[in-house]
């Protein structure tokens, strides 16, 4: 399933969209978190897994990554693979605890086990929450 993905952070005027493909047709909000999570922890362990055997950048490269504010080859340092289940337990507490928030078409999902209709034109927007500076009780 092709959806459309928009990550969002308060305060910032910034909306990165980014083209997601799914697996399976998810019933509910939890099928969704899973499903994402699952999709981009195998993206972050396959590019921990790769070996990067060019050493320069081309000058495409070096003003594509200028745009973005880093320029860099791309080494990674930290070769720890993530575990999918801890990243699954982390975004539903996440969810739970109200550190972000998901829209389906412009509509707030605030129920996990809610029914979702979702179409190949479907966007789904996930703001993340930002605390204030200083402390809360």
């Amino acid at each position: 399933m092709e959806l459309t993905l928009q990550l969002k952070r308060l305060g910032k005027k910034k909306v990165k969209e980014v083209p997601f493909t799914l697996e399976e047709h998810p019933k509910n909000l939890e099928e969704l978190l899973i499903g994402c999570v699952k999709n981009q922890v195998e993206a972050f362990n396959k590019k921990r897994t790769e070996v990067n055997v060019i050493g320069f950048l081309s000058p495409a490269e070096i003003q594509e990554q200028a745009q973005s504010g880093k320029v860099d080859f791309g080494d990674i340092t930290n070769t720890t693979l993530a575990n999918h289940q801890q990243a699954i337990d982390n975004v539903l507490l996440a969810f739970k605890d109200g550190l972000f928030v998901v829209f389906v078409d412009d509509e707030e999902i605030t129920d996990l086990k809610a029914p979702l209709v979702l179409s190949s034109n479907s966007v789904i927007a996930f703001i993340r929450l930002t605390f204030l500076v200083g402390t809360y009780w």
